[in-house]
């Protein structure tokens, strides 16, 4: 950014202020890995010089990465008023299969490794950690200036993407595979951990506009007529309604979309033409939306916003309100 003549305040590893916010997330998007490479083996080459006498080389692997995304407040008390009730109600709201979502990975039922919330209070502030195996996200007041989210992991082979893979019969095939630990790899990881953040940021805005949340929640609740067939609406009280929304919004079908056969298996007693009427009610109810040339299914932002709202307030508010009276 010096070069680019780029103004900025710096504080520890955190930026309060950049005059061309675009134009520094431009720079940031070029990191090379080709350029990493050389750099570490000029190093190498300063740091052990046997290695030329032998003509040996390292291969760079990653042990540990981590990918923040900040979010900077014009005024610092804008922050400091909504940071305790945004951390409170996370540690309550986010169950095991949210924070599965926000990595991108389906939860088994046979699922045996940490899993869970975990809340610190530090010296620069309190953190929230949602924990599944050997990768997180985190949340926390930046020196009580920012707000920072932030994926990590010790282990990159935790995730996986769409790469080439080789077989040791010299075959190769482009698939779902776990990502490799080389340093090439940083900007696969790169795209993924920005999307883990942007996920988790989108759980957490549903969180403070509960005005705008109750009009959307009311309106999924009513009927909808479409070409003389009405379609009712959605009770988060009611069993039936709860498990398809708990269905949903699972994390493999984020990334990969649900078809009615997947359905079918969540919700093992109903049959093809249920689920078919089941995904029609979400569909004019704008809670899901089709993908184009495909049978699959995506849930909207409209969509992960009521069904994030809903189940949060059934769970922190209504239900804990009544079993005070009772």
């Amino acid at each position: 950014m010096q070069k680019q003549k780029i103004p900025y305040t710096l504080c520890d590893n955190a930026f309060l202020d950049i005059g061309d916010f675009q134009k520094a997330q431009e720079i940031a998007n070029g990191f090379s890995p080709e350029h990493l490479h050389t750099i570490l083996d000029e190093f190498s080459r300063k740091y052990c010089p046997f290695l030329k006498e032998f003509h040996l080389s390292y291969h760079w692997s990653v042990m540990q990465i981590e990918y923040a995304t900040d979010i900077v407040f014009r005024q610092q008390s804008y922050l400091q008023t909504m940071y305790d009730t945004l951390a409170r109600t996370a540690i309550h709201t986010v169950k095991p299969e949210n924070i599965a979502t926000f990595l991108g990975k389906k939860l088994h039922g046979n699922y045996q490794d940490d899993m869970g919330n975990r809340f610190n209070t530090r010296i620069e502030g309190t953190r929230i950690k949602h924990v599944m195996g050997p990768a997180s996200v985190k949340l926390y007041d930046k020196f009580g200036i920012m707000l920072r989210i932030e994926t990590t992991t010790y282990d990159v082979s935790f995730f996986e993407h769409y790469r080439k893979v080789e077989h040791r019969d010299g075959t190769s095939e482009t698939k779902v595979a776990h990502v490799k630990k080389g340093i090439y790899s940083l900007v696969s990881l790169q795209n993924i951990f920005l999307r883990a953040n942007h996920r988790y940021l989108e759980f957490i805005s549903t969180f403070d506009d509960n005005r705008v949340g109750s009009v959307n929640l009311n309106k999924i609740s009513k009927n909808v007529t479409e070409k003389n067939h009405t379609y009712k609406g959605f009770n988060f009280f009611h069993d039936h309604d709860q498990q398809i929304f708990l269905s949903i919004a699972r994390g493999e079908f984020n990334i990969r979309g649900f078809q009615n056969k997947n359905l079918r298996i969540k919700l093992k007693e109903k049959t093809t033409s249920q689920i078919c009427r089941i995904i029609k009610r979400l569909r004019v109810h704008g809670l899901i939306r089709k993908i184009t040339h495909s049978y699959k299914y995506h849930l909207t932002t409209f969509g992960r916003k009521v069904i994030a709202l809903g189940l949060k307030l059934k769970e922190l508010v209504i239900i804990p309100q009544l079993a005070v009276q009772n």
